[in-house]
């Protein structure tokens, strides 16, 4: 009665709408990246298109397929789909770039609705209405199966932009390769569609409400929306809670924000595929640990923030916590009629955990403290979710008598009770640690900064350091006569130091703040610039030490993404250019591309040097800068340099000149390291670059 070319035709649409969809949003990123630099308002925009957008296509397809005749639901989408063409290539054309200083939110939502804003709100549909449409068409079918399908084509999507994708293809490539596989996308979604127009009609009324599925037909009472909307929101909520943490808190590696969104969306491809996956008896034992020992490690630091325990702890706590919350959804899932109902409430859900965790806790919360607020949610919501329910509503066939299944409920419910009480318990130790040992605390879009006193046996020892989650941005000696030492990545034989000394600077130009200890070399009459994108790093630096208020230079702040800041100023006549943004996990690649080079060169004395602070524990970037200069016919220098000094640490400092002659002086050409060449590497530029190919 129905081909295996039928179930094939929806099953590629879907599939292909998936990967699209997680396709475009790293490739838009990318274009507008050195427009807009990394502000936060960027970000937050961009992040607020997707989900609005998302949460709208879903929104579509329910009202779509409850509202519409069939032949009228086929002529609207096909209608849309057509002129989804009409925006292709997805390329940001350069009449969006930014002329001015004004707010970019309205410029950036601007840019994306042109750009993809309708192909992206045509793929967010795809999921829903088909499997709608398959739910009315093809009998016998588990539809359920596709949304997890579409979760297996998200995580390919996934894994293959970093390592199969970006290594390989430019922006401008990238961007019609896309669009290519948009328009086959177009083509087999216009075929779905008159695959059901043209079948529906020829089943048996009864068929329009297939029973064959296991959850049966039941209509949803509010309880069941809010139990879709609450454990969907508390998926999203840990996804981006336990990324927030390993990845600011545990280890600033690369490409490890891949490790939890990959399972994130296995727990979906898992559950519901079929319900042999999700297990009560295994999974909540199981989950029920991970969410005591993640708890309790957030107050200590053996466990919440040994790299080689945390990593693998969290990971796995994730992964159970949303196969817990990600199976209770596929056991509580309704018949057909209610699929498109059920997935605007998944939707929803998924929406207003990532807002509440990145957006609303950076402004609400003073550290990473919504990881310990949402397990305890967790735990109140697994009392609800597991007290006796109604048979019939979302039990798995073959379940055990209602006394037994009652019994059981609620011993589980009452255990969930007492995890969320322990929770409470161990995120108020967290609090409390935190305010003992910190001197200032502060949180924003950035990250969390914290400002803290060591005291070591001698008492000329003591240093107040910056840390920005668990990266150390600078320390300061607490003994006045130690004050104005330079510490950690600056002392006079690290790269920068000796850039300082050769071209005896007037005029320095530094991208990223940290302590501002670099402020001790300045002189009288010398001007030290700094470009923060921090505002709270500015106050920190300012307030909890001293470097910036006790030089004796001319000192000087520009708050905002450097290189934007760069491009709108004339140029500087920088004797020394720092650019130290690059020890984190998230380099920022707008800044070290042929582009910002050039950038960076206009604002250089001839006799100038451009200092690139390198040091970093995953990523080699000697070659990048390499890569560039030589591509540019500048002269280079890598000075790794281990000191022996008081509070300073081993550094690696690439420094670019046009004069060649400017890097012989102060020892510099005496102690610089030849650069071992990757093979492959090419010039970076904002069209192309590849973070992979150069992890250590």
């Amino acid at each position: 009665m129905h081909s295996p070319g039928s179930k094939l035709l929806f099953a590629g649409t879907i599939f292909s709408s998936s990967f699209l969809l997680f396709l475009v949003q790293p490739l838009i990123a990318k274009q507008i990246l050195p427009w807009f630099g990394g502000s936060a308002a960027v970000w937050s925009v961009c992040m607020v298109f997707f989900q609005v957008t998302l949460l709208g296509g879903y929104a579509y397809a329910d009202w779509v397929s409850r509202h519409l005749r069939p032949r009228r639901q086929v002529q609207v989408h096909v209608t849309l789909l057509a002129a989804s063409l009409l925006v292709l290539p997805i390329l940001a054309g350069p009449q969006w770039q930014p002329t001015g200083e004004a707010d970019p939110t309205l410029w950036i939502l601007g840019l994306l609705i042109a750009t993809i804003g309708l192909p992206y709100f045509m793929l967010s549909t795809t999921g829903p209405l088909l499997q709608s449409w398959v739910a009315r068409s093809l009998i016998g079918t588990h539809v359920y199966r596709y949304f997890s399908l579409s979760n297996l084509a998200s995580l390919l999507a996934l894994m293959s932009y970093p390592f199969l994708i970006e290594p390989h293809a430019r922006i401008l490539t990238q961007a019609y390769a896309w669009s290519g596989v948009f328009v086959l996308f177009a083509l087999s979604c216009a075929g779905s569609a008159w695959y059901f127009l043209h079948h529906i009609h020829r089943l048996p009324p009864a068929s329009h409400a297939p029973t064959h599925e296991p959850e049966g037909d039941w209509d949803p009472r509010p309880r069941d929306y809010l139990l879709w909307l609450g454990l969907a929101a508390m998926g999203s909520w840990l996804l981006l809670a336990i990324t927030n943490h390993i990845t600011q808190n545990v280890a600033a590696i690369p490409f490890l924000w891949l490790l939890p969104l990959s399972l994130y969306l296995l727990t979906f491809v898992l559950c519901f595929e079929s319900d042999r996956w999700y297990r009560r008896a295994i999974v909540l034992p199981v989950t029920a640990l991970l969410l005591l020992v993640c708890a309790y490690g957030l107050q200590d630091s053996a466990i919440g923030v040994n790299i080689k325990v945390a990593i693998p702890l969290y990971a796995a706590g994730l992964f159970f916590f949303c196969m817990f919350l990600h199976g209770e959804l596929a056991r509580l899932r309704p018949g057909p009629r209610y699929l498109t109902r059920f997935y605007l409430m998944l939707s929803l859900g998924g929406a207003l955990g990532g807002i509440t965790v990145g957006l609303i806790a950076p402004r609400v919360l003073p550290a990473y403290y919504e990881l310990g607020i949402g397990l305890i949610i967790t735990a109140l919501l697994a009392m609800l979710v597991l007290r006796p329910a109604k048979p019939g509503r979302g039990q798995s066939q073959g379940a055990a008598t209602a006394p037994t299944r009652a019994l059981t409920s609620a011993l589980a419910s009452g255990t969930a009770g007492v995890l969320a009480m322990l929770c409470g318990y161990f995120l108020y130790v967290q609090v409390a640690d935190d305010l003992a040992d910190t001197r200032r605390i502060t949180r924003n879009f950035y990250g969390n900064l914290q400002s803290v006193d060591v005291h070591r046996q001698d008492p000329h020892d003591d240093v107040r350091q910056l840390y920005h989650g668990s990266i150390k941005h600078g320390e300061q000696f607490l003994d006045p006569d130690r004050q104005r030492l330079p510490t950690t990545y600056y002392g006079q034989t690290s790269g920068i130091g000796r850039a300082i000394a050769a071209t005896a600077a007037k005029k320095v130009g530094l991208i990223g703040l940290g302590t501002g200890t670099l402020a001790v070399y300045g002189r009288p009459g010398d001007v030290y610039r700094f470009y923060e994108i921090n505002p709270q790093v500015l106050d920190l630096a300012r307030s909890e030490f001293s470097f910036m208020n006790d030089s004796q230079a001319q000192i000087e702040t520009a708050l905002g993404d450097a290189r934007l800041t760069l491009e709108r100023e004339a140029p500087q006549g920088f004797d020394v250019l720092a650019v130290d943004a690059f020890s984190g996990d998230s380099v920022p690649v707008h800044l070290i591309t042929a582009q910002a080079m050039d950038l960076y060169l206009r604002h250089l004395n001839p006799d100038g040097i451009i200092a690139f602070h390198v040091t970093n524990r995953f990523l080699w970037l000697p070659p990048v800068v390499q890569e560039i200069a030589r591509t540019t016919g500048l002269a280079t220098a890598l000075i790794r340099d281990d000191p022996t000094g008081p509070g300073q640490r081993r550094t690696d400092w690439m420094l670019v000149a046009r004069n060649p002659a400017v890097l012989e002086q102060a020892g510099i050409r005496a102690a610089a390291t030849p650069v071992a060449p990757i093979p492959g590497l090419v010039a970076w530029t904002d069209d192309f670059n590849n973070l992979f190919q150069i992890l250590k």
